[in-house]
């Protein structure tokens, strides 16, 4: 590998917020934050008609339908066409007679051929955020062909809205969808994850990107999928189990996702509808658009200025890290030729990297970095020639201030341990108390060397991430 050059980095993040979330703080004391999203899309789907190869096949009451080269599909238009004509007006009227706001994914071209619709919308206050240009797939896109798209939907839904989207969602999208939309600075959160249940920040360029995870669980395409709901009851049973969850959980968030065509038919909206009661009744929801939880994140949770070792080139890497293990930068540089990504991002993960590294050194290896730790208490303490982080370690547990009795007995322990096992007495003094360090003293020296050895290299592993977490997360 060339030195200089970073090594291939893992770009999933399995890491998120961790075991310890941040505290939401919703508004008014809410365990739950409830975002009602209905996905515009009739007039917007794959058609001759609107310049496609061929029709639809997704997400309809058509079970196993295929798209039709060449031709119109009927059915699939009809079943599109009844989200518009009467799927839609339902579902206004449930959410606008129980005082609810509604984010609406709407497709740019399909929000064009639905004056009507985006009148209700405007009149109700709805959100209405952008769900890209067509309701058509993005996978295959040429990433220059995907930016035009991304970018010709701004201007198409401003122009029929009357002002730009500040979210956006496009569903069917690519490995470049979340990055294009972000890069454009144009939006306050886009939502095209699935990956937590609190938003969170993501860095683009010199741009933190508030993303707003969705689902495709807590979502009515389960009607239109297997395995999934036959009922409405059993869409609203699910949906109030998710609830009573996330309530007993707090502090998160909850998506539905809606497709006028689907949930706005008489049975499945019954099974909606009993859900949204349960959720009144039990309390301790914030029903909010997507845009009013992402005020309120940035508000509350604002994105931080933190050490990413996994984005860094090598001087800097080795800068920060080489001396996380005493004298030892080698570790630091087999660590930084590993495959590390976000989870590596903090004090954890970047320790378990390093610490993979130290053991990857052969025993020779190992020995020079326990070779390298100073006498605890010893000469180099005296003279003040610790590194920082050994000097601030040491004075943790007492050890820059002992009596003259405590300091001979350190001072003989350190003289025959290291003459029995041919290393200093290795211990994380900040997991101890200056007695608790003398006992083990005593405990570990008559120890056999191979043990000691083992432990010494645990010390040393537990000694770094301890340094570790003083700097990262």
């Amino acid at each position: 590998m060339n030195p200089d050059r970073t090594p291939p980095r893992y770009p999933r993040d399995f890491a998120g917020h961790g075991p310890t979330p941040p505290d939401a703080r919703w508004p008014g004391g809410a365990r739950v934050a409830i975002s009602l999203v209905l996905n515009y899309e009739e007039g917007g789907e794959n058609s001759i008609l609107h310049g496609d190869a061929a029709s639809e096949a997704f997400l309809s009451d058509i079970a196993g339908a295929a798209m039709w080269p060449g031709q119109r599909h009927w059915n699939m238009e009809s079943i599109y066409d009844y989200g518009a004509r009467a799927g839609f007006w339902r579902l206004h009227r449930l959410f606008t007679g129980m005082d609810l706001p509604v984010t609406i994914y709407g497709v740019a071209t399909a929000l064009a051929r639905a004056p009507l619709q985006v009148a209700a919308m405007k009149q109700a206050g709805w959100e209405i955020a952008s769900h890209g240009l067509k309701w058509i797939e993005h996978r295959d896109m040429p990433e220059d062909e995907e930016r035009a798209a991304i970018r010709e939907a701004i201007r198409l839904h401003t122009e029929v809205v009357g002002t730009a989207p500040r979210g956006w969602y496009t569903g069917r999208c690519s490995v470049n969808t979340l990055r294009l939309t972000a890069e454009t600075g144009a939006f306050d959160w886009v939502s095209d994850t699935y990956d937590d249940d609190l938003p969170y920040w993501r860095r683009y360029g010199d741009r933190d990107q508030l993303v707003i995870p969705y689902t495709l669980e807590a979502n009515d395409m389960r009607f239109a999928t297997a395995p999934g709901y036959v009922t409405g009851a059993q869409f609203g049973d699910y949906l109030c189990d998710t609830y009573n969850e996330l309530h007993a959980e707090g502090g998160r968030m909850f998506s539905v996702g809606l497709h006028c065509r689907l949930a706005g038919r008489p049975g499945k909206t019954a099974g909606l509808r009993r859900f949204l009661d349960h959720a009144r009744q039990k309390g301790g929801a914030w029903f909010a658009t997507r845009g009013e939880i992402a005020a309120h994140w940035a508000a509350v949770n604002p994105p931080a200025v933190r050490l990413c070792p996994s984005r860094m080139g090598r001087d800097e890497f080795l800068a920060r890290f080489g001396g996380i293990y005493e004298h030892s930068p080698w570790v630091a540089e087999r660590a930084f030729a590993l495959e590390l990504g976000p989870a590596h991002d903090t004090a954890t993960g970047l320790a378990n990297a390093m610490a993979r590294a130290f053991r990857g050194g052969d025993d020779a290896l190992r020995m020079g970095v326990l070779r390298a730790h100073p006498d605890l208490a010893g000469k180099l303490a005296a003279a003040r020639r610790l590194t920082p982080e050994s000097t601030a370690e040491q004075a943790s547990a007492g050890l820059d201030a002992l009596t003259d009795d405590e300091r001979a007995a350190f001072g003989a322990l350190n003289t025959a341990y290291v003459a029995r096992h041919g290393f200093p007495f290795i211990i994380a003094v900040r997991d101890h108390s200056k007695d608790g360090i003398l006992a083990a003293m005593r405990a570990r020296i008559d120890h056999d060397s191979a043990t000691e050895f083992a432990t010494a290299c645990a010390q040393v592993e537990r000694i770094a991430e301890l340094r570790l977490k003083a700097i990262l997360p």
